[in-house]
């Protein structure tokens, strides 16, 4: 008997002649399954028809909405249906399994389960099976059913649409996670310092917590400039078709420009998740060259970055991640010191205090 059929049986549905008993869990499955059915046909008559199901490439966010709060971490080949896109960002559902203890009641309406265990849970295929996801404490769900201990849920979010691929090869195989992109025995015959991708290619993050910046072709070769863990830190260099006009060749046109000038200090920690990625230019005081202490999660322990002030004496503080390359050129900067830096937003709001971090890109003190 089904987890859904073997539920206590509360609700009695009459119509003429037939009473039909129905499980809780069943019901709401039914009627959520057609609501999301009348608001496919309605609003995208061709989305979710005769589309493969996808799997992520590498480790990406799901989020509640396009670049919005983080519900959890999926892994890699994780499988996921599509339900719409819009724009760079796919909208999903994951489907899976919960251990319940990690889980409570939930009152928000159309959710039933909420993540209560600190540090977030496992979502898995199947009851001790593989692991899909690591979903955020807080994230809440939708149950499916139960089984002992376990209880099957579902939720709705979006994903950086560079990030997925079909589900299946042409071979009609499943693809569980990229190969090893380098052949054993082979490192030690490539170019110094230099790694292949592999022929699936893949996503290059922001950071190992971030999101997709761009997505190397198959067989790319990349240059490895720091490693830690399975995570390698790579350069890219080439060209783009990027006229001073704006134009672009092909595809919609591009969203309002935000100039880097304005991304401020305050601009960033007002929304933490809305500018990573985005290039920044400022003129920064700096203070001392430190080395980031385990509790500081959003730097790798060790990692060398700037403490520094925006702008000057009085303004706010920023955190400036010093890559290995460009160590050479912060170490001889004398306290108070006045530079301009240019680097990427790693994150808004660090976690420890609040602060921005981004990541040094280039360096210019005044002469």
């Amino acid at each position: 008997m089904s987890a859904l059929a073997s539920v206590s049986r509360r609700t009695l549905y009459h119509a003429p002649h037939v009473i039909v008993s129905v499980s809780p869990y069943l019901r709401r499955h039914l009627v959520r399954t057609s609501l999301l059915l009348a608001v496919l046909a309605g609003l995208f008559p061709t989305t979710g028809q005769g589309q493969e199901p996808l799997q992520v490439l590498l480790e990406e966010n799901f989020r509640r909405e396009p670049n919005g709060v983080i519900l959890g971490r999926l892994s890699p080949g994780s499988p996921l249906r599509v339900l719409a896109t819009e724009g760079n960002w796919t909208q999903v559902e994951l489907e899976g399994w919960v251990w319940l203890a990690s889980l409570e009641a939930s009152d928000e309406p159309g959710m039933d389960l909420v993540v209560s265990v600190q540090g977030g849970e496992n979502l898995r295929a199947a009851p001790s099976g593989e692991i899909l996801a690591v979903l955020e404490e807080g994230a809440l769900l939708e149950e499916l059913g139960r089984e002992p201990s376990w209880a099957r849920v579902s939720r709705v979010g979006w994903v950086w649409t560079a990030s997925l691929a079909p589900l299946e090869t042409s071979s009609g195989a499943v693809v569980s996670q990229p190969a090893d992109p380098v052949p054993s025995g082979s490192a030690a015959r490539a170019p110094g310092g230099f790694r292949n991708v592999g022929a699936m290619g893949g996503p290059i993050l922001a950071a190992p917590d971030g999101d997709t910046l761009a997505v190397a072709s198959p067989s790319s070769d990349l240059e490895v400039v720091r490693r830690e863990g399975g995570w390698a830190r790579v350069r890219l260099e080439g060209w783009m078709w990027l006229p001073e006009s704006g134009a672009v060749p092909t595809g919609d046109a591009p969203d309002e420009p935000v100039e880097a000038e304005a991304l401020e200090p305050d601009a960033l920690t007002s929304a933490p998740d809305a500018y990573a990625g985005r290039v920044v230019s400022w003129t920064i005081q700096f203070i001392s060259l430190e080395r980031a202490e385990a509790v500081r999660t959003d730097f790798f322990e060790g990692e060398p970055f700037l403490l520094a002030r925006f702008g000057g004496p009085d303004g706010a503080f920023v955190y400036v991640a010093v890559p290995p390359e460009r160590l050479a050129d912060v170490e001889g900067l004398v306290p108070l010191e006045t530079v301009a830096v240019t680097g990427r937003v790693r994150t808004g709001a660090s976690a420890l205090t609040g602060a921005p971090i981004i990541d040094l890109i280039s360096l210019e003190r005044a002469r």
